[in-house]
């Protein structure tokens, strides 16, 4: 039986050499989450709406490959095509691609914000009287004798059609807060 050689004590180098920084790359787990992360990012830019996508500036293999996932119809062909975009993904620039995922979603955001916005401005104006007055001190522009109007027919058909669905007076009192709304959001 051979002796074992040791090391020196106090000679630590050899058993642990010192980190180098160059050397030091992302563990194998972290590589895998940044892998799953651009598939995910390759998964959004496939659901955006045919024009955004056509928008958006991108390699011609991640779009081709972007396009036969969306032509492919089985879910094991689809699960493999989104490997391959994602894998196409690594060598693309994604910090566009996520800008132009990111400027949709915010798009969407804003225009539920907005409906919601004219939803409660309508439903103040059918239950409140001064909500009229905030009207006009918010939106001095518009035509306050139709809104006026508008609100009466609303009233009416809230008073008549208790429990049921709303009717076209409300639907129009909709139909004219809605378009001051988006004008005020799109001036700064």
């Amino acid at each position: 039986m051979r002796a074992r050689r040791h090391a020196p004590i106090g000679d630590t180098a050899s058993i642990n050499p010192p980190p180098n920084d160059a050397d030091s790359s992302p563990s194998k787990s972290q590589r895998k989450r940044d892998m799953h992360d651009l598939q995910e990012l390759g998964q959004a830019l496939a659901e955006l709406p045919t024009e955004r996508l056509a928008a958006v500036d991108m390699p011609e293999a991640l779009r081709g490959a972007i396009d036969e996932y969306l032509r492919t119809r089985s879910h094991e062909g689809r699960r493999r095509q989104m490997q391959y975009v994602g894998k196409l993904m690594r060598q693309a620039d994604a910090e566009p691609l996520r800008e132009a995922v990111a400027a949709y979603r915010l798009g969407s955001a804003r225009d539920t914000l907005q409906l919601h916005e004219a939803e409660r401005w309508r439903a103040e104006l059918v239950v409140d009287d001064d909500a009229m007055n905030r009207w006009a001190q918010t939106f001095p522009d518009s035509d306050l004798q139709q809104l006026r109007s508008l609100v009466r027919a609303a009233r009416a058909e809230s008073a008549a059609d208790v429990g049921q669905r709303r009717g076209r007076g409300w639907r129009a009192l909709f139909q004219f807060v809605k378009p001051h709304l988006a004008e005020a959001s799109s001036t700064p």
